[in-house]
């Protein structure tokens, strides 16, 4: 009995020491791939790097990337900053849409090969962002883990949140140790920033970003970049920063947009434009690279300069065209944010006219712009200007300076502004808004019940209004005259 005993016993520690060293193993061993996959995805030839290259019609040899590619005057700071040669800070590009921005960065990772950079796209939705990110890192939060089917509680069982600070974590690991082997930072590229909501949750997401941006550029271990079309992602990162570098990035040159829209077509259309042409091009779309792409590619540039004006003037107006005298007081908040935008464009083209210069024959369009304070002054509105640059109706630099959105949507405002009537209807706009705001205001006071003979006096008090009512006479009763014309009737 005794032996039977002490041979079950033994078989239950023997079966229990095997089941606990294997899933110690299993747990260290996780851990340990966790970090190698991480590690691999800073390795050269990054897929990810092939098919954003693809999706944005970049080459993917160096031989022919002069050939496809404008290249900007900053494109020598981003491949500084990308190569994991600037340390010491994280650094926001900002700039309009369409102006090349993740363009620039693509391209420096090409010329590394991705080598130490991972880069993915933001999005709204927290979920969503956490399985990009864990996309980029090749991280999978655990929910392969096996371990948690023996556990009550997984460490999948939390927010996305604290699933994106758990990858950021593993992150630094990496780094320490990539650090040690090779003596450059890793580089995490965060593009389209400006796609996070503007609300707590977005809040919180940029504030988590912000502090291991802050704490990794103090020691040197991860570069990481922001890339933003919109002004409020540097609004709320500037809160925070002290080692942020802001990277502004703005149309092309005059020349270099003439130049490099010649050399385009000579390569691949045969053709030499004359300078005249070429001039009005720049002087229709400006050195926007999105819409000099489309006009390059294009068999007749000037009918495409013509569509991109159209575009955007249509954009404008469905968006913010006003109502006139005539609206219904039910669209009132929809035309108050209309017609704000409508005299922030009207006030861009009256100073136009103000400016003693608005066209440099070596920089190119001067667009004029107002200080931000000086724009929501003028829209009596603060709440207003940060939604138009979403919608890329105007453009808040990073010097807080308001404008046009684009040479082509500045021209659809000088041609909204010359119609006939205009600035009457405007004006009967605002005078409807005015006149349905003050009769929201006003209050109605109905007197009733009063008297034969009787009055109400008002009369100020202290503190407030005194109302009476004043009875002159013997009240009338109704009642009694209408029982005393009946008896006579009766006689």
């Amino acid at each position: 009995m005794l032996e039977s005993a002490a041979t079950s016993l033994a078989s239950i520690l023997v079966l229990g020491s095997g089941f606990a060293l294997a899933a110690y193993t299993y747990h260290k061993s996780y851990k340990y791939f966790v970090l190698k996959k991480m590690s691999n995805a800073f390795e050269p030839g990054d897929p990810v790097l092939d098919l954003a290259a693809i999706g944005k019609d970049l080459p993917l040899s160096k031989t022919a990337a002069a050939t496809h590619w404008i290249e900007r005057p900053e494109q020598s700071i981003v491949d500084h900053i990308v190569a994991g040669r600037e340390v010491g800070h994280y650094h926001l590009f900002i700039g309009e849409k369409g102006t090349g921005k993740s363009s620039m960065l693509l391209e420096a990772m090409r010329k590394i090969d991705g080598d130490g950079v991972a880069m993915f796209e933001a999005h709204a939705d927290l979920e969503i962002f956490r399985i990009r990110l864990g996309k980029a890192l090749d991280y999978e939060f655990h929910e392969d883990y096996m371990g948690s089917y023996f556990s009550e509680r997984g460490p999948r069982d939390t927010t996305a949140l604290l699933d994106i600070e758990r990858a950021l974590n593993k992150v630094e690991k990496v780094a320490l140790t990539r650090r040690a082997r090779v003596g450059k930072p890793l580089v995490i590229i965060i593009n389209q920033m400006h796609l996070i909501r503007d609300d707590e949750d977005g809040k919180d997401l940029i504030e988590l970003l912000q502090q291991r941006a802050e704490a990794w550029a103090a020691s040197n271990l991860v570069t990481m970049v922001f890339n933003s079309d919109d002004y409020w992602v540097y609004e709320r990162l500037k809160q925070l920063s002290t080692r942020m570098a802001v990277l502004t990035v703005v149309d092309l040159p005059k020349q270099q947009a003439i130049a490099a829209l010649k050399n385009y077509r000579r390569r691949y259309f045969a053709e030499q434009p004359s300078s005249e042409i070429l001039e009005e091009i720049y002087d229709r779309v400006g050195g926007r690279l999105n819409f000099l792409n489309r006009v390059a590619k294009s068999q007749d540039m000037l009918a495409t300069c013509e569509e991109i004006k159209r575009v955007e003037k249509t954009w404008f107006l469905n968006q913010c065209w006003i109502l006139g005298e005539e609206m219904d007081d039910d669209v009132m908040d929809q035309q108050k944010w209309a017609a704000a935008a409508v005299v922030l464009a009207t006030a861009l083209v009256d100073k136009e006219e103000e400016m003693e210069k608005t066209y440099d024959p070596e920089r190119g369009h001067l667009l004029p712009s107002y200080p931000l304070h000086i724009a929501q002054e003028i829209m009596t509105r603060a709440d207003f200007v940060r939604a138009l640059d979403r919608l890329n109706l105007f453009s808040i630099t990073s010097q807080a300076e308001v404008r046009a959105s684009s040479v082509p949507m500045h021209i659809a405002f000088k041609e909204i502004v010359s119609q006939p009537g205009f600035r009457e209807h405007l004006q009967a706009t605002i005078d409807r808004i005015a006149a349905i705001e003050s009769l929201g205001r006003t209050r109605e006071l109905v007197a009733k019940d009063l008297v034969w003979g009787g009055k109400y006096e008002i009369r100020k008090s202290f503190g407030g209004v005194e109302v009476s009512l004043k009875q002159e006479g013997r009240k009338r009763d109704v009642t009694d005259v209408g029982d005393d014309d009946d008896d006579d009737n009766e006689d």
